[in-house]
């Protein structure tokens, strides 16, 4: 038996889309908008569109940016000889949200994956080599999740920037193998920044 609106199974569907999200809570999502006031749709909806036409990735750090350059990357207070090098832009938040942390940052767009058909090239590999070659970056923190692929992509690394004279270092596995940052409690997080160990 279908739903009496096709405009409520299309919602559905779009948000049955979205990850983590199966089709019972996009139901329950469906109804929760169907609810609420046109002026608080209408907000939400502008606030999606105006992340998809405006946000885009920082020219240094790979980062999401309001601008070209993001806000980490300008703040001249923030430690510019150490930068964390992580996986994927949400990462950046995780880490940032526990306050621990304050030098700069690298996105890497992924990790090293010779089965999915991903090598150094795919990744944003080649603009942290260009990054450190100048001397002014001294310490590489690699925060990549803790598993096969993370473990290749941090040996890479270590093996790339030894000879620029960057000091390697990987964040304790305070995470659980087989996890993902994002997913980590703040605690955790600060533990591994702090038991970071050289490659």
């Amino acid at each position: 038996m279908g739903s009496p609106s096709a405009y409520l199974d299309a919602l559905i569907k779009e948000f049955s889309r979205l990850p983590g999200i199966g089709p019972k809570s996009a139901a329950r999502l469906a109804f929760h908008i169907l609810k609420q006031p046109l002026s608080e749709v209408e907000r939400l909806s502008k606030s999606i569109l105006a992340l998809k036409e405006n946000i885009t990735f920082c020219k240094i750090c790979g980062g999401i940016s309001d601008a070209g350059i993001c806000s980490i990357c300008s703040d001249g207070n923030r430690d510019k000889s150490t930068v964390c090098v992580v996986e994927d832009a949400r990462d950046i938040l995780t880490i940032e949200k526990c306050g621990g942390y304050r030098g700069q940052y690298h996105v890497l767009k992924g990790v090293i994956s010779p089965l999915d058909g991903i090598g150094p090239e795919e990744l944003n590999i080649s603009s942290f080599l260009r990054r450190c070659s100048d001397g002014q970056i001294r310490e590489a923190i690699i925060a990549v999740n803790p598993t096969i692929e993370g473990d290749a992509t941090t040996l890479y690394l270590a093996k790339e920037l030894k000879p620029l004279g960057v000091r390697v270092m990987r964040i304790a596995h305070g995470l659980p193998v087989g996890s993902n940052i994002e997913f980590a409690d703040a605690a955790t997080i600060v533990k591994s920044l702090e038991g970071r160990v050289e490659i």
